[in-house]
């Protein structure tokens, strides 16, 4: 692993770490019938994220995919507020109308999770069109994974993109499954990356599992977008620990447990904690005080999120838009 300042690992090192904890804390409430809806976990990704994020300042913007709890707890997000939008509460950042899959928070630039495959990428292509029309120097990062790149806006997005020099950064979560599907059923490649070229911009493959290496990369995709350079592709080789959805496999069984047990084996976390203690960076009892004192936000994120009241009535209809004419 690269030599990075303690600061920097230490931030890296807690964007993970608050990614995991919030992550669990939800699957368990899931579990538990007290979450409304769908819940796609993040566990096991927490690298991708926390890398990426951290090569950002609050001005840039980010759009996430329907796993997108990481994503906007990497670039800031506010427990109490995610933890309120997820039981579909009126504390939540969207009044509890987003809830888990379209969760938002403009204010740090994460333009919004999506339940469309896909449909975040031209999104970002979008927000980096204006940041170009504005100079403004921000930068726009997409996150996707490997089955978005199979969708028809994918590819119109990318095209565009590089054809108006956009200062944006298309980010690859490959985890190897489409929901049940692993990836080698629905493409004949085996690396995203190769799709790069075709729309002429470089790309460049990652271990997605250490996040000094995703933090490496996306540095020098963002630094390059900044500048003027264009877009870029990471595709970061990463995955999932839990379902497709939710913590039970609800008897599909399409994964084989040494394959999990595999991958497990190479947790972000612990992974980037033994690099710490391993480089003086941290004391195993510094990591440990991180992960109690993140454990006690948690908590009270679920007692604020139990507390806030369910949106009124007479708010149902209120920031519901329509293209329709009268």
């Amino acid at each position: 692993m690269t030599d990075l300042t303690t600061d920097v690992q230490l931030d890296l090192h807690r964007r993970m770490v608050r990614i995991r904890l919030f992550e669990e804390a939800a699957g368990r409430l899931a579990e538990a019938n007290k979450l409304p809806g769908f819940l796609h976990l993040y566990v096991g990704e927490e690298a991708v994220a926390a890398g990426m994020c951290a090569a950002l300042t609050d001005e840039d913007q980010i759009t996430s995919t329907h796993r997108g709890h990481g994503h906007l707890v990497a670039k800031g997000g506010d427990f109490n507020q995610m933890m309120a939008e997820l039981m579909g509460k009126a504390g939540g950042y969207n009044q509890g109308k987003g809830g888990s899959m379209h969760i938002c928070d403009l204010d740090l630039g994460m333009l919004g999770a999506n339940g469309i495959v896909g449909g975040g990428v031209p999104i970002a292509v979008g927000a980096a069109f204006a940041n170009k029309y504005k100079e403004n120097g921000a930068v726009a990062v997409a996150f996707f994974g490997d089955g978005a790149t199979n969708i028809g806006a994918f590819h119109e997005a990318t095209n565009m993109a590089c054809a108006l020099h956009l200062p944006v950064v298309f980010c690859c979560e490959n985890n190897e499954y489409g929901e049940f599907t692993p990836r080698d059923k629905t493409m004949a490649i085996t690396d995203i990356v190769d799709r790069a070229a075709g729309y002429g911009m470089p790309g460049v493959i990652v271990d997605g599992m250490d996040v000094v290496a995703v933090h490496e990369a996306a540095t020098l995709a963002v630094a390059r977008a900044r500048e003027g350079g264009g877009p870029s592709l990471i595709e970061a080789k990463t995955y999932r620990f839990y379902n497709h959805h939710g913590v039970q496999n609800l008897g599909l069984k399409y994964r084989t447990d040494e394959e999990v047990a595999r991958w497990k084996e190479r947790d972000p976390i612990l992974m980037f904690e033994q690099h710490m203690i391993g480089s003086g960076a941290a004391s195993r009892d510094e990591l440990d005080a991180i992960w109690d004192g993140l454990r006690a936000d948690i908590e009270a994120a679920i007692a604020f999120a139990e507390a806030s009241p369910l949106p009124a009535a007479d708010q149902l209809l209120v920031d519901v838009y329509t293209g329709g004419t009268a």
